[in-house]
């Protein structure tokens, strides 16, 4: 993941969630209850009337009511044998995003506060947090341990680091011990979901929420924010810098703290977000009412300004081509449509024309609402907005002239994105047998001699695996895949 592996971390307003962040730079136990004090415990319908009262949201991108999501698995326990589960999403597979990463490893006894309080209401005998980072994964370990034997419920699994892995049925098909991939069913895990029990799912902020509010209740959480939206929101600024904020508070003046502005515009949560020219990003504010009238919300909380020297099409063309790699790699309009989309939108920004933007146009309508999972629908959108946010940008790169600016990486991407693998044609071997694009039709194209077109040829992630096959089925030995 790119951005600084140890985020750095502002607070504006209340100071609430990362309280004690200025005396250390991680909250051990002991300072965690210095700062906090102990948790109290709370029964199940009192814990559903606090969420709801305070109205917390999911944090990790849905937004779903989280009393909506307890009174769900309270009901399916009640249906079936009464066990249930919690799963902490600790994952980010988004590379814009690191509010959670920062919660986990500066102040990991607070998210399992509210991980351990939920599983006390509901009687879970499970408490698994999936996370995807080294780092991450080692805060929590030692979180448990300085707990002692209170600490003996919670289980910490490291999950594949993809953007899909935060997926709901993704992500709990990997703690089952399964392929952490979408299962493309509409099954809640409120329903089903670890071990084949009704689980609590929610993300690592949302968790932070609730053990906040336990202990203030639900009279002093509304005294920050706003009267309709209470409390306080973990957002990340320009893939950076974490920053604590009431709701309310103007995008602008969050961008200004955190030295920067809306320049060309403001994608607001990350790249199955939506885009803000400058104007609406002036006049927004970090809320879900203000970012529904400007057709925006907030996701998981990334917030990324685009710089006014960086180019925006070839920034959105390079994330776009990430996104496609991002591919759980299970269903066509993930596997063969993003590519295709992302194959065109470059071939746009390089003087395509305006046949180029037309199909750009049917490329991601063909992938809407068909995938396993909304991966090809984010992506989509993603693109979409750009377009109607960046128009002149992108019609002025199709025509020819494009804008002289070189791209400068302001879009945060993992660092190993720039250098994929690739599958490599030894021409003195090879004899043009063609087995290598029966293995492997997404990666190998053939010229009009049957042999490759390509000497040299990207092979993304999930494809590895059929790469290798192509190397070992090739009869000549002409291919091998080199970093």
């Amino acid at each position: 993941m790119s951005g600084d592996p140890r985020p750095s971390l502002g607070c504006v307003g209340a100071p609430r969630l990362l309280a004690g962040l200025d005396q250390a730079a991680r909250l051990d136990r002991v300072a965690h209850l210095t700062t906090h004090g102990q948790m109290p415990r709370y029964r199940p319908e009192e814990l559903v009337d606090l969420a709801e009262n305070i109205d917390l949201r999911g944090r990790g991108g849905a937004g779903f009511p989280f009393s909506r999501k307890l009174r769900a698995v309270m009901r399916s326990a009640r249906a079936g044998d009464g066990q249930t589960a919690v799963v902490v999403n600790g994952s980010e597979g988004e590379p814009s995003c690191l509010k959670d990463t920062a919660l986990l490893l500066h102040t990991p006894h607070l998210v399992l506060d509210g991980a351990l309080l939920a599983a006390a209401a509901l009687n879970s005998e499970d408490v698994v947090v999936g996370v995807t980072r080294g780092d991450v994964e080692q805060s929590l370990r030692e979180a448990v341990a300085e707990r002692g034997p209170a600490g003996r419920r919670v289980q910490i699994t490291r999950l594949p680091e993809r953007f899909v892995t935060g997926e709901g049925t993704a992500h709990v098909n990997g703690l089952n011990g399964g392929p952490t991939l979408p299962s493309g069913q509409k099954v809640r895990t409120s329903d089903r979901g670890l071990n084949g029990v009704p689980t609590l799912f929610s993300n690592t902020e949302t968790f932070a929420q609730i053990a906040v509010a336990a202990r203030l209740g639900a009279l002093d959480y509304r005294t920050t924010g706003l009267p309709s939206e209470p409390g306080t929101i973990l957002l990340t600024v320009a893939g950076s810098t974490v920053v604590e904020t009431p709701s309310g508070a103007a995008l602008s003046y969050i961008l200004e703290l955190c030295g920067t502005d809306p320049g060309q515009g403001v994608l607001v949560g990350g790249y199955h977000g939506k885009w803000l020219d400058p104007a609406s990003a002036r006049a927004a504010e970090i809320s879900r009412e203000s970012l529904d009238r400007l057709g925006a919300r907030l996701g998981a909380g990334a917030v990324l300004p685009l710089p006014m020297d960086t180019c925006p099409a070839g920034e959105v063309a390079r994330v776009t081509r990430w996104m496609a790699k991002e591919s759980a790699g299970q269903c066509g309009p993930c596997v063969r449509g993003l590519p295709a989309m992302a194959d065109v939108l470059e071939d746009a920004i390089r003087g395509g024309g305006r046949a180029a933007l037309e199909m750009l146009e049917l490329r991601m309508k063909a992938v809407l609402r068909r995938g396993a999972c909304s991966h090809p629908d984010g992506t989509s959108a993603f693109v979409a907005s750009a377009l109607r946010t960046f128009p002149d940008e992108f019609r002025d790169h199709a025509l020819g002239s494009g804008c002289g600016r070189r791209v400068l990486g302001a879009l945060p991407l993992p660092e190993d994105d720039e250098s994929p693998e690739r599958l490599l044609v030894d021409w003195t071997l090879c004899k043009g047998h063609g087995l290598c694009v029966d293995v492997l039709p997404d990666v190998v194209r053939l010229d009009l001699d049957g042999f490759p077109a390509e000497a040299s040829m990207a092979v993304p992630r999930q494809l590895r695996q059929k790469a290798l096959r192509a190397v070992r089925r090739c009869p000549a030995l002409a291919l091998r895949i080199q970093d």
